[in-house]
């Protein structure tokens, strides 16, 4: 038994003496101390010992053990406190050496562009409203007055993902959930993203749109028209005007087309408005009287007014950019363009 222990304690010896790292030396340990080790598999044998010989080489095995811990021990605390210092070698950093200016970065168009809207428009009284992307086809369509076989869901073309459940197309469904929900007075704004199959240099299938409703008694087309003038205004620069052309939108009557006067030519005719001293922004309306029924507010007593506009078309004509899709390509030669 002595000679066994003898040789353990030499081939320690030798496997310690080029050891480089505490990684290294855990292999090592697990070879003589982990269960299937070559110390623990002497112990084990000590059932093989004579009762009389057990008291001596246990004590034998156990002096051996503890010297290998100890001798593990020594050597894993220094190999430690080596690597220790490297590491803080490695990791120094010289706090004297001048630092590095990180770039400043800029807002989307879009965003810039939602942020003047609500602003502009909280001044005006307006609550925001965020109704959700995924809607079903009441909020989307029929309660806006689209039933299923009305022709203007042709106007539309929708992502579906289930018979009765789509990506909004526009963000008029918040309306709904809106008038729902509160009695008037209503003023809100509902700023949001929506979905139709469209792409070109002018559409995208996913585009921002800031929906609009006004809801109280004595409510008029001369409120609207009011209100849009401010807006333009605000939003394209003072002697900017409004005018409203007859359009069609079936949960509004009458419907209007609003453009407002070329702020880059001064309403003379330039490549901007296509000679026509006019510019189309938004659509807009009387809230239909079966969309208030609809929601349970009394047309009798109560009326609104409702906006929309896409909020890429207002960025662009804004920023002069030719091409929607430069708002999607999240190129950042032409976003860093929009610092403030």
């Amino acid at each position: 038994m002595q000679e066994k222990i003898n040789e353990i304690e030499q081939q320690i010896d030798e496997a310690v003496q080029d050891v480089q790292s505490s990684k290294s030396l855990q292999e090592i340990k697990l070879k003589f101390l982990g269960r299937t080790g070559k110390i623990s598999e002497l112990m084990k044998n000590m059932r093989d010992v004579p009762p009389e010989q057990r008291p001596s080489m246990g004590k034998l095995l156990n002096a051996l053990r503890q010297w290998t811990e100890e001798k593990f021990n020594a050597i894993e605390k220094r190999l430690k406190d080596i690597e220790l210092k490297k590491r803080y070698s490695d990791e120094k950093i010289d706090v004297t050496l001048p630092g590095r200016a990180a770039a400043d970065g800029a807002y989307h168009p879009n965003t810039l562009v939602v942020n003047e809207l609500v602003s502009i428009f909280s001044g005006m009284g307006f609550e925001v409203f965020e109704g959700p992307e995924i809607e079903n086809d009441y909020y989307n369509f029929t309660a806006l007055n689209t039933p299923a076989d009305h022709p203007a869901r042709d106007m539309q073309d929708t992502f579906y993902l289930a018979p009765e459940l789509l990506l909004r197309t526009q963000t008029s469904a918040g309306q709904i959930r809106v008038m729902e929900n509160k009695k008037p007075p209503i003023k809100i704004l509902s700023p949001g993203k929506v979905y139709r199959s469209d792409d070109d240099a002018t559409h995208s299938p996913m585009f921002s749109q800031m929906e609009g409703l006004v809801v109280d008694k004595g409510i008029t087309l001369c409120d609207l028209k009011g209100m849009l003038d401010e807006f333009a205004k605000k939003i394209f620069g003072e002697g900017v005007k409004t005018r409203l052309r007859p359009s069609y939108f079936p949960f509004t009557e009458p419907s209007v087309e609003v453009d407002v006067s070329c702020f880059e030519c001064g309403g003379k005719g330039c490549r901007l408005c296509k000679g026509t001293g006019w510019i189309e922004v938004l659509g807009a309306g009387m809230v239909n009287r079966r969309v208030l029924e609809g929601c349970g507010i009394d047309p009798d007593i109560y009326t609104g007014f409702a906006f929309g506009m896409g909020v890429e078309r207002i960025a662009m004509l804004k920023y002069g950019i030719n091409n929607m899709k430069l708002l999607f390509e999240g190129d950042t030669r032409f976003l860093k363009q929009f610092k403030g």
